[in-house]
């Protein structure tokens, strides 16, 4: 019997499509022992994720951390939970429209769909709601600007295991990184000084990165190099120099040693040091999640304060905001770039037409909110 999958309406007069999938890490369907449990299982399975033999780290994941974990991981979700959810899934929805009315209003006429990595909605389920659609062009874009294996690698992983059981195959496209790409740069610039308003930069700014394990940076990974090109390069746009800021690495697992300095080590010094002022950013995040509302906001700050420092202050994540969007369409176009995305005549200008609506509708929304 044949394991290949296919298009269950397929036609072949059926308009062909271009389709941009974006796509995280994952979360949790809900903030709950059970569903976090469900989501570690599989994020932890992961080969690219934990890089032990599976004799050595099956009985550790099974018999201890799918135990002990899932509870106290849920009370944290719980803490950073929203109404819509996870923040992680509905700002990378977001992110999926507003890119797609962003695309159609230079007129790009393209499918744009987010799926995550562990969880969902998973990538098998999106890639096959692409292909009843005659997918025959497909963008893959990690939101991670800095390439790891156990992140980037692990997404190209899963798309191509999937597309491995299709009998017929789109054009395919993958974007590596985008961790010194201007319009992105230009994004945390803008989100950094609005964030300081009047009252111009701290003391001290913590650039927090997602940590890894040392060994990943000794076996040849580039991600410790390209957060530091990416802190380097943010740097000099904010004109600050090696005095006024610092890269850390959150999120430490297990015992082994991890890409230093620690961001939660580093924030109890400049506590004890007496730092009247210190804000943190995350540039290796491009949405919200766990690990920047829960891990620096409320964690990085008590562990400030309690050191004995001043005013902490988190800079939140690209999220919706307008420049990220103009930053990721700029990313989004530029590798789309020799395939027929474009629309022509009467419907470009429709498109434009519904794009500029959309926009001002957006717009008119925000500012009933504020």
């Amino acid at each position: 019997m044949s394991r290949e999958k296919r298009s269950t309406a397929f036609r072949h007069d059926a308009p062909e499509r271009t389709a941009i999938v974006l796509v995280q890490l994952g979360t949790p369907s809900a903030p709950t022992p059970a569903a976090v449990r469900r989501y570690l299982a599989e994020f932890l399975s992961d080969p690219r994720v934990v890089e032990l033999p599976r004799p050595l780290w099956w009985p550790i994941l099974h018999g201890v951390v799918l135990r002990t974990r899932p509870r106290r991981s849920a009370a944290k979700y719980a803490a950073i939970w929203t109404a819509d959810g996870s923040p992680l899934r509905t700002y990378t929805e977001r992110q999926a429209t507003l890119l797609r009315g962003w695309l159609g209003d230079r007129g790009h006429d393209v499918d744009v769909a987010s799926a995550m990595r562990y969880g969902e909605p998973s990538l098998p389920a999106v890639l096959a709601a692409l292909r009843e659609r005659n997918l025959r062009r497909l963008l893959v874009l990690p939101l991670y600007p800095q390439y790891s294996g156990a992140t980037t690698a692990s997404a190209f992983d899963a798309v191509c295991a999937e597309l491995s059981r299709w009998r017929d195959l789109p054009e395919l496209r993958l974007v590596r990184n985008f961790h010194d790409a201007p319009q992105y740069l230009d994004a945390l610039a803008t989100r950094i000084r609005q964030a300081w308003g009047n009252d111009g930069p701290p003391q001290r700014l913590v650039m927090s990165f997602h940590g890894m394990p040392q060994r990943t940076l000794e076996l040849g990974d580039p991600y410790h190099c390209e957060c530091l090109a990416t802190a380097r390069l943010l740097a000099q746009r904010l004109q600050l120099d090696a005095s006024q800021y610092v890269v850390g690495f959150q999120s430490r697992f297990g015992a082994a040693q991890w890409l230093q300095p620690y961001t939660g080590a580093t924030l109890a010094e400049l506590g004890r040091a007496g730092t009247g002022r210190v804000d943190v950013v995350c540039p290796g995040f491009v949405s919200d999640c766990l690990e920047t509302l829960e891990e620096i906001e409320i964690e990085g700050k008590a562990a400030f304060r309690q050191a004995g420092g001043g005013e902490f202050r988190y800079i939140g994540c690209l999220n919706d905001s307008p420049a990220w969007i103009d930053a990721l369409a700029a990313i989004a176009e530029r590798h789309l770039a020799g395939w027929p995305t474009r629309r022509a005549g009467r419907d470009a200008q429709a498109a434009h037409d519904a794009a500029l609506a959309a926009r001002k509708d957006r717009a008119v929304r925000a500012g009933a909110r504020q």
